[in-house]
């Protein structure tokens, strides 16, 4: 069995990178290897502050190399994707020539217009690249980088939130609750969600914190709404107990590299009003059933009345092409390309 190092500007957080992150941890762990975690922040293996975005202080080679060169196999999370720390990715890269190793790119810097400058990623005969969708890998071959798609994977079977107790934390008592299960930034479109919280009478819940710069224009999006607000997750509480909690589930973005809660969204058995961003479309292609953002009435509808037939047909396909307990044989399948 192998030596694993995993390598990320942060690992260990609720973002979206570090929660896939875990899963492949896990994953690799089933399949008997040794992984151990090397960032920038958050509870990790081997903390390197060099590494973190936004980094006061300069990551050196020695450093790195000490982190890493005991091991088999590094993965690389986003590190090189998205280079949020130039001097960080260029660092790795000169640590990791002739070396073994998968990069994992949730992200692109070409997909964000305000990172499009910036170099994508480099490719070497001994490193391997996954995405998270077909979109970033068709980008990419284009570029000379040959990827392979492995969409996120999920718990099918979660456990049961607790809905009552929840909606007592948060005053809520018989209204519609409308759950926004994202940080406030601007893609995330928080405003879509708004509107549809208001055209439904219902109270919007959003989950995450505003960053990258955000608080001020949310602030103000806020208190101009026109429906009941909740923030935050209440102190106790899950995931779980926050879409047990809701009443539906609305992801307005207008960019995902995968978007998390859609599928969550179906194995919490919630609907779902959908904004069809890129890589949703890749999602639903294999036969979901969400509402648009904009089918107010056919949502207000399926919440007074549900169909339990969507439910058990969204989980059906989640269960088929998006389970986690599959994800160990799709990494032991990439592993054994990399000969490792």
């Amino acid at each position: 069995m192998a030596t694993i190092a995993v390598v990320s500007f942060r690992l260990g957080g609720t973002d979206g990178v570090s929660i896939e992150a875990a899963k492949w941890i896990g994953a690799l762990e089933q399949l008997g290897h040794q992984v151990r975690t090397v960032a920038g922040a958050g509870p990790v293996d081997t903390l390197l502050p060099g590494l973190a975005i936004g980094a006061t202080q300069e990551l050196s080679v020695s450093a790195l190399h000490a982190a890493l060169d005991s091991f088999d196999l590094v993965i690389v999370e986003n590190l090189a994707s998205l280079p949020l720390n130039v001097h960080a990715r260029d660092v790795l890269y000169e640590v990791l020539h002739d070396r073994v190793a998968v990069f994992h790119h949730h992200d692109l810097s070409w997909q964000r217009p305000h990172l499009a400058h910036l170099e994508g990623p480099r490719d070497e005969p001994q490193w391997h690249h996954v995405t998270i969708n077909q979109l970033s890998s068709d980008e990419l071959r284009r570029r000379g980088i040959e990827a392979v798609p492995i969409m996120n994977s999920f718990d099918c079977y979660p456990p049961l939130g607790d809905r009552y107790a929840t909606r007592r934390a948060l005053g809520v008592a018989e209204e519609l609750l409308l759950l926004l299960p994202t940080r406030a930034i601007p893609r995330k479109n928080v405003q879509g969600a708004l509107t549809l919280a208001e055209s439904l009478g219902a109270t919007l819940w959003l989950l995450g914190p505003a960053e990258d710069g955000f608080d001020a224009e949310l602030d103000a999006m806020l208190n101009g709404a026109k429906c009941p607000l909740r923030r935050g997750l209440p102190d106790g509480f899950s995931i779980h107990d926050a879409y047990a909690a809701s009443d539906a589930v609305v992801m307005p973005s207008t960019w995902e590299g995968f978007g998390n809660p859609v599928l969550e969204s179906v194995t919490h058995r919630r609907p779902l009003a959908l904004n069809p961003y890129p890589v949703a479309k890749e999602i639903t292609a294999f036969g979901f059933r969400f509402f648009e953002l904009s089918d107010v009435e056919g949502l207000r509808q399926f919440i007074a009345s549900p169909d339990e037939s969507l439910f058990e047909q969204n989980l059906s396909v989640a269960r088929q092409h998006f389970n986690v307990a599959n994800l160990p044989g799709h990494l032991a399948a990439l592993l054994a390309r990399t000969g490792v």
